[in-house]
């Protein structure tokens, strides 16, 4: 941790509303990208961002320092994201949707792209079509295997700090990626044609 950090925290701890202001801008965007594709509502990943920057608030005498600060948001975030879909669930089972999952709309901008730059217009197309598959994989995830899949090939964490935020040990967490990953391979080679033998 930095002395930045530390001194953050440590104003945080406070109840220091300008120290609180900084870690909601330090980390409000992956927050919300990270819920925002779990979720897959816009609307209920932004109340939900805000909600787990309250609980960082409330909770932060909780924090130890055993792991990155980060990595103990995201576990949070995680948190509120697993409870948020099973009340989703409910809330949809009750009313009569169909399968009791929110809807996944995760084509929309605004996050980071999954492909690299192309230059070529019919290369472009063509890399937000797979862009677009890629993300309608993940969204047809269960909700465990999309947490890894998001903490560590988009959000590019380390193995240690994603079984300090699941609670799985190491060899559990590479062994759903994998078959997480191989879900996505099959889900995109089954839209593009591939899988067809």
């Amino acid at each position: 941790m930095t002395l930045r950090e530390r001194a953050l925290l440590a104003r945080l701890r406070e109840r220091d509303e300008t120290a609180f202001t900084e870690v909601v801008r330090d980390y409000q965007n992956r927050v919300f990208n990270l819920v925002y594709r779990m979720i897959g509502s816009r609307e209920e990943a932004e109340d939900l961002a805000q909600e787990v920057f309250v609980t960082v608030f409330k909770s932060i005498e909780q924090f130890r320092g055993d792991s990155k600060f980060s990595t103990w948001l995201y576990r949070i975030a995680a948190n509120h994201c697993k409870n948020r879909i099973k009340y989703l669930s409910r809330r949809h089972t009750a009313s009569g949707g169909l399968d009791g999952v929110p809807e996944q709309n995760l084509a929309d901008g605004g996050r980071a792209p999954l492909s690299g730059h192309v230059d070529a217009p019919d290369a472009i197309l063509e890399g937000r079509e797979i862009e677009k598959l890629v993300q309608q994989a993940i969204a047809a995830l269960d909700d465990e295997h999309r947490l890894l899949v998001l903490l560590r090939d988009v959000e590019e964490l380390s193995y240690q700090e994603i079984v300090d935020i699941t609670g799985l040990n190491e060899g559990t967490v590479k062994s759903r990626l994998h078959r997480a990953r191989m879900q996505i391979k099959e889900y995109i080679d089954r839209h593009t044609g591939k899988g067809k033998g």
